[in-house]
């Protein structure tokens, strides 16, 4: 993989209370990131208010979270994502988070989120305007840790 030439505005910078005991920015805290990054990703895939007012929601049902380099209090930070593929019921995404000054990687995170019916709280389809957006932005490019179906 190879460093984007230009980043996005930073969308977050590493707070004091971030931090954990070692200096750097604790691990739960990149998923709070990763989640900032999640919300600025939906608007383009049709997800997110727009789709909560159709009564229907996304949940996380898998993530994985590669540490790549330390992040310390008062670095900015920005990330970029992509769509690597979906079907019916689910949607593969990754996350990657930058030195928003510097652009170097810190970490990724993949998502496997799934479609709810929020008013059953159930797995349901997605929506056909939201699988023709979809195609426009998936990449397809595979994945380092997840899938879209289990394994074995």
């Amino acid at each position: 993989m190879t460093e984007p030439t230009t980043l996005p505005p930073p969308l977050a910078e590493v707070r004091p209370d971030w931090v954990d005991n070692n200096g750097h920015m604790n691990m739960g805290f990149y998923m709070v990131v990763f989640d900032i990054a999640t919300d600025q990703l939906w608007p383009e895939l049709g997800l997110g208010a727009p789709f909560r007012a159709r009564g229907l929601g996304t949940f996380a049902a898998e993530a994985w979270v590669n540490y790549v380099r330390e992040v310390h209090v008062g670095m900015p930070l920005a990330c970029t994502s992509e769509v690597l593929g979906y079907d019916g019921k689910r949607l593969l995404a990754v996350h990657r988070m930058y030195h928003a000054g510097e652009g170097w990687l810190a970490a990724e995170n993949e998502v496997l989120y799934l479609c709810i019916d929020l008013g059953r709280r159930r797995v349901t389809t997605w929506p056909e305007d939201v699988l023709a957006r979809f195609a426009v932005c998936s990449t397809g490019r595979p994945a380092r840790r997840l899938a879209l179906a289990r394994r074995g």
